[in-house]
């Protein structure tokens, strides 16, 4: 199985509209066939502590089966569409993907 993880640091002047269509818009992703899971969600408030980084907006961890399927999903037009339409609402993205 593999783990893709997606942390999003939106922008600051976004609107609360802004960030309620860039949560709606993740779920799009639940549609693309060859995911497994798809988990979105803010940083969870547990005890601070210095290795727990919660500077990020929005998180998003999609589970596939094989490297091939996130490779599909790469290329799906739900994923390009996502985007094409939020790219601009993000000032850092730093992604994770482990087996």
């Amino acid at each position: 199985m593999l783990s893709h993880i997606v942390l999003f640091w939106l922008k600051p002047e976004l609107s609360s509209t802004e960030v309620q269509a860039f949560r709606e818009g993740l779920e799009v992703l639940k549609t693309i066939p060859t995911t497994r899971g798809v988990y979105i969600g803010t940083p969870a408030p547990t005890a601070p502590r210095p290795i727990i980084d919660t500077s990020y907006s929005i998180g998003v961890t999609v589970l596939f089966d094989s490297i091939a399927d996130q490779e599909a999903y790469q290329v799906h037009p739900a994923h390009q569409g996502f985007l094409k339409q939020f790219s601009q609402y993000w000032s850092k993205i730093l992604i994770y993907d482990f087996m």
